[in-house]
């Protein structure tokens, strides 16, 4: 097997982990936090529900975009 090859695959598998351990953290409620933090917009009125999580989805962005830049240093 070629070196791109090998390195696919310890990609996939360590996204295959991560996914793992964040389902683990949503499902233990170690997560539940997001979506209630200060800037995050939700308005709740009769018949109407709006929910906007700006603030929880700026820090995934940015954890998301700091894995990705650390992943790229080693493949």
């Amino acid at each position: 097997m070629d070196n791109t090859h090998q390195q696919l695959g310890v990609l996939l598998v360590a996204a295959g982990v991560l996914i793992v351990l964040v389902g683990l953290l949503v499902w233990s409620g170690g997560l539940s936090w997001i979506g209630r933090l200060p800037g995050d917009i939700r308005i709740e009125r009769p018949g109407f529900r709006l929910h906007v999580p700006l603030t929880s989805m700026l820090l995934l962005s940015l954890a998301l975009t700091v894995v990705i830049n650390i992943l790229r240093r080693f493949f």
